[in-house]
């Protein structure tokens, strides 16, 4: 079978929004706080999580860089909460997520991040794993945490490529 390729696209809110919520602050509203020392970005994203299974959690993952092309093996799903990933880098990172069909992912769509954004991808939204491409980084990361398993993953029989994207981003 021969391989589908996939080029990541930049991240944006309109071609994201099926799957999550961009979080940057870029042509988002904001108001002065701390005597105008700070602005405030207010409400970006909301967190979620079904009640009464989990609490919110903040955690901060640490992901390897992946170098590309990369063959996309795995895709991983929160049945029961949302999952999102706040750089305390400046480098960008993939974000891959799909569609449901039937309780398995279609055909992944594959961004990439402009160095300044972060993510927080809907509860039961099929994605790939953290991915970050130059260094090893650090995530802060907001998401469900309980006594039930909040994770399904789905193993890739098609043979996906994700290809290179332009250096300058």
């Amino acid at each position: 079978m021969k391989p589908i390729s996939i080029i990541p696209v930049p991240l944006s809110q309109y071609e994201f929004a099926e799957f999550g919520d961009v979080l940057e602050t870029e042509k988002r509203d904001s108001f002065p706080i701390n005597k105008g020392m700070c602005r405030r970005y207010d409400r970006l994203s909301d967190v979620t999580f079904d009640n009464g299974i989990g609490t919110p959690s903040i955690s901060i993952f640490r992901g390897k860089p992946y170098k590309l092309p990369l063959q996309l093996k795995l895709l991983e799903r929160h049945p029961f909460g949302s999952q999102a990933f706040i750089p305390l880098h400046s480098n960008p990172f993939l974000v891959i997520v799909a569609e449901d069909m039937n309780e398995e992912p279609l055909l992944p769509k594959v961004f990439f991040t402009n160095g300044h954004q972060g993510i927080n991808i809907k509860k039961n939204t099929w994605h790939g794993v953290l991915t970050p491409l130059f260094n090893e980084c650090n995530f802060v990361v907001i998401d469900r945490i309980g006594t039930t398993s909040n994770l399904e993953e789905f193993i890739l029989t098609q043979n996906i490529i994700i290809e290179a994207f332009p250096k300058k981003v």
